[in-house]
């Protein structure tokens, strides 16, 4: 039985998608000297950027597989993405990389995980709650977990 894949599309030819990026940069460059005209034109408009999947599916699995072996977590997490980056989106190996809430869009937070001593997934803060957290602004709905925040915004 084949599981589903942790991604999924989204649709990102729809009139008005905004993908958070800053096209500023090259607007502001266009109209320079021809030299980094050259040197702007020799690698892509666009590196790393990946646009039209949703790893919402992977955060949740990951937040669902807490206390788990992460060996077993990680081959069948990697079996069913298309690359294994957005695992460390949310998860830190190393100690000094851990964080209590990973942001994850533009409104998305979600608990920031790690691997323990005993290769075990854990959350870094456990006692965090959507309920006791305030968004920052009051035009878009901000999520903890998939949850909306408990707190009007200020």
């Amino acid at each position: 039985m084949d599981k589903k894949p942790l991604y999924r599309k989204v649709n990102t030819r729809t009139r008005g998608v905004r993908r958070h990026e800053s096209v500023a940069h090259y607007r502001d460059q266009r109209n320079t000297k021809a030299e980094s005209r050259r040197e702007a034109s020799r690698g892509s408009m666009h590196p790393g950027k990946r646009y039209g999947l949703d790893y919402t599916p992977l955060f949740r699995f990951l937040l669902s597989r807490v206390g788990g072996h992460w060996d077993r977590i990680f081959s069948e997490a990697v079996a069913r993405l298309d690359r294994p980056d957005p695992l460390f989106w949310m998860v830190a190996i190393r100690e000094d990389e851990r964080e209590d809430i990973v942001r994850l869009g533009e409104s998305s937070y979600f608990n920031g995980l790690y691997v323990d001593e005993q290769n075990l997934l854990q959350i870094v803060d456990p006692d965090l709650k959507a309920e006791n957290m305030t968004p920052s602004c009051q035009c878009c709905t901000h999520t903890f977990n998939g949850v909306p925040f408990g707190q009007p915004a200020n």
